[in-house]
């Protein structure tokens, strides 16, 4: 079965205004009406993620039928009671582990936060030109995959 996916990455620490959050919906909204998005993959580490998670399940209410998968950068969190407290089954429809070869947590999260946007039709990122920032280096990554995606930063900055 096919499906269209979407995954979230921004900075650690943003300033989550209501212009941003409305953004954020509003491209999801657009998303989901016209092109069939329903699988919405998150790594769950900053601000922007947990700005995208609220969007996202308060979206599910009325769009009953999209998925918030979280991707674990450690296999042992597969098993509920392995994993951390804060990462509760209820927020989430499913977990996924994506089968990596780096062992060091950095790198980890890096490769694991690359396999996302391997596996995503479109990413919506939060991200200033901050070249040793993990979002960056990410950005830069669907860049050289030449994948769809839009930086919600060029977008509120194109609107002041």
């Amino acid at each position: 079965m096919s499906f269209f996916a979407c995954s979230f990455f921004g900075h650690r620490e943003i300033d989550m205004t209501n212009e941003l959050r409305e953004k954020i919906k509003a491209q999801l909204i657009d998303l989901i009406e016209h092109r069939s998005a329903s699988v919405f993959f998150f790594g769950g580490f900053g601000d922007f993620d947990n700005l995208c998670w609220r969007v996202v399940t308060e979206l599910k209410q009325k769009y009953i039928f999209i998925k918030r998968v979280f991707c674990l950068s450690d296999p042992r969190h597969l098993r509920a009671d392995k994993r951390p407290q804060w990462l509760k089954d209820e927020d989430y429809e499913e977990f996924i582990y994506l089968d990596l070869e780096f062992g060091y947590w950095y790198s980890r999260i890096y490769y694991r936060n690359c396999e996302i946007i391997e596996r995503s039709d479109f990413v919506i990122f939060y991200v200033s030109n901050t070249q040793n920032s993990g979002a960056y280096k990410v950005l830069q990554y669907a860049q050289r995959k030449k994948k769809e995606f839009s930086n919600i930063v060029s977008v509120l900055s194109h609107n002041v």
